[in-house]
């Protein structure tokens, strides 16, 4: 189980158009994954997600909030102490094409971690070779044509499964995959988002999915939760299905309004919801971050700071003064 609490992160960003300034990326978010769930941060560029799987992943730290991974508190740790938990987390590359040594075969690049998990656990060194054969079966390709080949050779969903076998190497508790299939070619990226499907559910592991893409947060957790994040804070979070089929917050419902549909396939009877406007860089943070672009702010929004709250009547949480159910789902989206 990992949890945080109040993860806050500011980066400095010096000179520029807009001179020397802080950059919010995070502002107190909270979360949880359990052994074996799946979790999907959903959000446009910008909006923290990718930073926070970072965090998670301890490739990146933060300024303030608790990082809990199986009732240990991060912070209590040093930084020496605190690796062997971290290593329960492994990072999915988004892109295949720079996520490996090109200098280094796969066998090379499977090899390493795996020696360092032999020793851990007293294996024998013979045993390292036989692993990577069989996390690359695993994860769908052929170790006798793949192991001897450098990643050029490779085709990009090829690659893309090589990095996962390689996150494999450590016996990992959750997988945070960032934007897994983005950079791979259309037609290959069902079998990917299947393999990581199979793999929560064959090893019991945890993924952490982030994308901007709703569609395929359902379809690698449909009985996981939704975290939608905005300029680094959750508008809305619950159950992912539920906030598919019934958003409350004006930004979750801008997200689905913009789900390409083929003409004609039009759910009768869906709104849209459209941002007044495109977001800017260096917008003031008072009140609501998303008051600017929502078409339905009023005063209070622009001068007020909604937290996360539930009503009786509503499953999920979310951060709006004026929420309201919308159907904006596509046909075939939430069927």
């Amino acid at each position: 189980m990992i949890t945080g609490t109040g993860i806050t992160k500011v980066f400095k960003q010096r000179g520029g158009v807009l001179g020397a300034r802080e950059v919010p990326a995070l502002r107190g978010v909270d979360f949880a994954i359990a052994k074996g769930g799946a979790v999907s941060f959903i959000g446009e560029s910008g909006s923290g997600k990718t930073t926070l799987g970072r965090i998670i992943a301890g490739l990146e730290s933060h300024d303030a909030g608790e990082i809990v991974i199986d009732d240990v508190p991060m912070s209590s740790l040093s930084h020496r102490r605190r690796q062997p938990y971290f290593r329960r987390v492994q990072l999915i590359h988004q892109d295949p094409y720079s996520a490996l040594n090109p200098t280094r075969t796969i066998h090379q690049t499977l090899e390493a971690p795996l020696k360092l998990r032999a020793k851990q656990t007293g294996r024998p060194r013979s045993w390292v070779d036989g692993r990577a054969a069989e996390l690359l079966a695993m994860v769908g390709i052929d170790p006798g044509y793949v192991l001897p080949r450098y990643p050029h050779q490779l085709s990009g969903g090829m690659r893309q499964r090589v990095v996962i076998a390689r996150a494999l190497t450590m016996d990992p508790e959750v997988l945070v995959a960032d934007e897994a299939v983005s950079m791979i070619d259309v037609s290959l990226r069902l079998g990917i988002l299947a393999l990581l499907k199979d793999l929560r559910e064959r090893l019991n592991v945890g993924v952490l999915f982030i994308t901007h893409d709703i569609a395929t947060a359902r379809y690698i957790g449909d009985d996981g939760e939704l975290y939608v994040l905005y300029r680094g804070q959750v508008v809305e979070r619950g159950a992912t299905e539920k906030i598919i089929a019934d958003p409350v917050h004006p930004y979750t419902q801008s997200l689905l309004s913009a789900i390409p549909v083929l003409h004609g396939l039009e759910r009768p009877g869906a709104e849209r919801v459209v941002p007044r406007e495109m977001q800017r860089e260096g917008e003031p943070d008072g009140g609501c971050l998303f008051a600017r672009r929502c078409p339905f702010s009023t005063e209070r929004c622009a001068n007020e700071m909604p937290v996360l709250a539930r009503e009786e009547d509503v499953e999920q949480e979310y951060a709006c003064f004026h929420p309201r159910r919308r159907s904006v789902i596509p046909v075939g989206v939430g069927e």
